[in-house]
């Protein structure tokens, strides 16, 4: 993904910046605790498509 496509990206639903999960192709957004996924290099920013981050999963970031 593109570093500054990156910096440009936030979470739809709490504007806050993103974290590129590379190994598990995800945009993660900790204050919305949401993972988006990235399909073939272009992010998915739907939160109805986004899933709930794990309490073990918020630890990580």
């Amino acid at each position: 993904m593109d570093a500054k496509l990156l910096e440009l990206l936030v979470c739809p639903v709490s504007k806050a910046p993103l974290v590129h999960k590379r190994e598990l192709a995800e945009l993660w957004c900790k204050a919305s605790q949401l993972a988006y996924s990235i399909d073939d290099g272009i992010p998915v920013l739907v939160p109805d498509e986004a899933r709930k981050l794990s309490p073990e999963e918020l630890k990580q970031q």
